[in-house]
């Protein structure tokens, strides 16, 4: 009888931990192409009913509800449908000028104030490495000057600090100490702006909107994407080639001083930069390359192409490549394939995928399939890319 009692109580576990399973494994977001559907597998008692879709341009979007024996879960599964966008892959170098909204805090460090104590005024906060000061006293921080300008005004009086967290927005005090040069300071290194060089993904001429790198903008420092205010897409001019090696990635080296501003910059994801192209002719952008955006199911592995740019023409090429592996259920991050770069010409000139080739796009059966996004350290030949839809999805059309 114990025995039984065991046994039943080990397939009753059992049975809980597969609906568990089930239930987690639930996606709560998915992108998919025009005619995709959607059919979850479920286990018996769970059922799944779908919301009437809402219209947004060129995406129709629906939630999945899940009841298990007719009491709602806490789960369900937001659909957003691309219907057929066709958009003018570009493979450019671009440069990139990003202004932070405030000031970026990347360090801290003691002070030596004018009494030769080592102190450290920001200790009894809650600041940390990647947070970003909006205002002081209700004064907006627009740069590192005004940052500097109204520190040293307050005479050291404690100072109410909003800042910026993971998109969550609080508030601290610190007290600013008098160093030995009769300055105020908090002890935080910051920087308000960023600039770069990277590829143009596409444009898209309806909302003539742009995308870059597939990847977002992270600060060195910190590791945390760089909350931007605003940013200027300027044109961009290859200086050099460093090739990339096993455990040493290479990079092309650019140029955007006295560069020519071509765009603007309002979004930093994690799936790239986005914004509106100003000026087309800079670019020598033709509307007649326009190509279909492939959705997931078309995507093969296989053969593919991409095109860049690796000299001072800024001229794109082609150049081969093989997609070796897909992630059709991945929705999170910017490593959506696994491709391999085999063009002979290619791997002489760059060593394989190299810093400034983020964003290069991928085009394979006549379709705009992603782009190119990281490297693997281990192998310059083998890297990753993003899905086309996450990018396309980002612009907002």
């Amino acid at each position: 009888m114990k025995k039984i009692k065991i046994i039943i109580t080990i397939i009753f576990l059992f049975i809980i931990y597969m609906y568990t399973i089930n239930i987690t494994l639930i996606p709560k977001n998915l992108i998919l192409g025009s005619g995709q559907n959607y059919y979850p597998k479920l286990l018996p008692g769970i059922h799944a009913s779908e919301t009437q879709e809402t219209s947004n341009g060129n995406y129709n979007t629906s939630k999945i509800e899940y009841k298990l024996l007719g009491v709602n879960l806490l789960r369900n599964t937001s659909i957003t449908r691309i219907e057929d966008i066709e958009v003018v892959p570009i493979g450019k170098i671009i440069g990139l000028k990003l202004y932070t909204d405030g000031v970026l805090i990347v360090g801290k460090s003691e002070i030596e104030d004018s009494n030769n104590n080592m102190t450290k005024p920001y200790e009894k906060s809650n600041i940390m490495e990647g947070d970003t000061i909006v205002s002081i006293n209700e004064e907006r921080v627009e740069s590192i000057d005004t940052l500097k300008k109204i520190v040293n005004n307050s005479k050291g009086k404690d100072l109410r600090i909003t800042l910026l967290r993971n998109g969550t927005t609080f508030t601290s005090n610190i007290k600013p100490i008098q160093s030995k040069n009769k300055d105020y300071k908090l002890g935080l290194w910051v920087k308000d702006a960023a600039t770069g060089v990277g590829t143009m993904t596409f444009y898209e001429p309806n909302s003539q909107s742009f995308a870059v790198l597939g990847h977002g903008i992270t600060d060195s420092d910190t590791d945390s994407l760089i909350q931007i205010d605003y940013g200027e897409l300027v044109t961009s001019r290859v200086i050099s080639i460093q090739k990339g090696k096993t455990e040493s990635p290479g990079e092309i080296r650019g140029t955007i001083l006295n560069q020519q501003k071509i765009g603007t910059v309002s979004k930093n994801t994690q799936f790239g930069l986005y914004g509106n192209l100003e000026n087309l002719t800079s670019l020598n952008i033709d509307l007649s390359n326009k190509m279909k955006v492939a959705s997931r199911d078309e995507i093969e592995v296989g053969k593919a192409k991409i095109l860049c740019s690796i000299d001072s023409s800024n001229k794109a090429e082609e150049y081969d490549i093989e997609i070796e592996k897909l992630y059709t259920d991945n929705n999170y991050n910017n490593k959506s394939m696994l491709i391999r770069i085999t063009d002979e010409e290619l791997i002489q000139k760059t060593g394989g995928i190299i810093r400034g080739l983020s964003g290069a796009p991928i085009i394979q059966n006549g379709k705009f399939v992603g782009a190119i996004t990281n490297v693997l350290v281990s192998n310059p030949e083998v890297g990753y890319g993003i899905f086309a839809d996450l990018m396309i999805k980002e612009i907002g059309i």
